[in-house]
């Protein structure tokens, strides 16, 4: 049984591919790595295009297999920090905290991501690190490699003793998510995207199911009562055509989605720490996620940057996807 909270009211052996079952100790000390990142580490080339109007665009960039799995060694290291601190709080007594917004926060969730802070400034000095807690963490405005993490996505489903809640872990270069972690570590479920891959869980790949049809589509959304105004009649259009409207797993329901076992996501007002993990995991199981217009989602951190609101909308199958842009045009 869940622990009584007290609430208070202020302002504000790791692989490389699974979870570790001897997550590292509680000082964070992480051993050098044995992987050599090219000097300066982000010194990746780019390939340009010429449209038919003679313009330039850039596109995808090449990205090195070594340092990819250099990046998500560490990734792995701090969601094994993250997830030894989440364990050790979890069903206990501790305190919530309202933030301003009123979302709640614990001291899992400030020590987890100060626990993945520490390793990412050890072993990545020069990169730059936004968390939901404690925002930008760089000595620059700008930097080209950015990590976001969200240390539990659904600290509601936390504090009531619900092991559906997350780490999330994403690693941007120039804005686009390149590497992105769902972590469950009561469950010590680990989805791991990486761009260029398929996506993996504990060690074996995954991949979305077919389902072409809303009829027979299995929506998860976190909650029905995060919609309000257009949004919410949007997504009601889309509801009432669903075979199963299903609730209350926050990015758990997207580590199903990308494992096959659910077909379609549809939330509102994400910021950019809930969803941009997400997009490598889901892309590298062959599934598709945007906003509601269709469009890429990304977002250029920064030191000014303040997180906006997204409304996110992910499927397995391409053409499940589209009918579900078209019942949410209403919005």
């Amino acid at each position: 049984m869940l622990s009584q909270a007290r609430y208070l009211s202020v302002n504000k052996n790791t692989t490389l591919f699974s979870p570790s079952t001897n997550p590292p100790s509680t000082n964070f000390k992480t051993p050098k790595l044995s992987f050599k990142l090219r000097n300066p580490v982000y010194n990746f080339t780019s390939k340009m295009a010429t449209l038919s109007d003679g313009a330039n665009t850039l596109l995808d960039f090449d990205y090195n297999d070594a340092e990819l799995d250099g990046f998500a060694l560490v990734g792995n290291q701090i969601a094994d920090a993250a997830g030894e601190v989440i364990r050790k709080y979890f069903r206990k007594t501790f305190d919530i905290v309202d933030k301003e917004d009123l979302s709640p926060v614990t001291i899992a969730d400030q020590e987890a991501e100060a626990a993945m802070t520490l390793i990412l400034q050890q072993h990545f000095p020069h990169h730059a690190i936004f968390g939901e807690e404690n925002g930008w963490r760089c000595k620059e405005k700008f930097a080209d490699y950015v990590w976001v993490l969200d240390p539990i996505d659904g600290t509601k489903s936390f504090i009531t003793g619900k092991p559906l809640f997350g780490t999330l872990i994403a690693l941007l270069h120039r804005g686009k998510p390149i590497f992105g972690i769902i972590d469950q570590p009561i469950l010590r479920e680990r989805w791991i995207g990486i761009t260029g891959r398929t996506t993996t869980l504990n060690g074996q790949e995954v991949s979305t199911r077919k389902c072409a049809k809303l009829s027979q589509a299995y929506l998860y959304t976190t909650s029905p009562h995060l919609f309000s105004g257009d949004a919410e009649v949007a997504f009601g259009q889309v509801r009432s055509k669903v075979k199963v409207p299903l609730y209350g797993c926050d990015c758990y329901a997207y580590a199903l989605l990308a494992s096959g076992f659910v077909d379609l996501v549809i939330e509102s007002g994400l910021k950019p720490y809930d969803f941009l993990s997400l997009i490598p995991v889901i892309e590298g199981a062959g599934g598709v996620i945007t906003d509601w217009t269709g469009c890429h989602l990304n977002w250029e951190a920064s030191s000014d940057s303040h997180a906006p609101s997204f409304n996110v909308v992910a499927a397995g199958d391409k053409e499940l996807h589209q009918q579900a842009l078209d019942s949410l045009k209403l919005y």
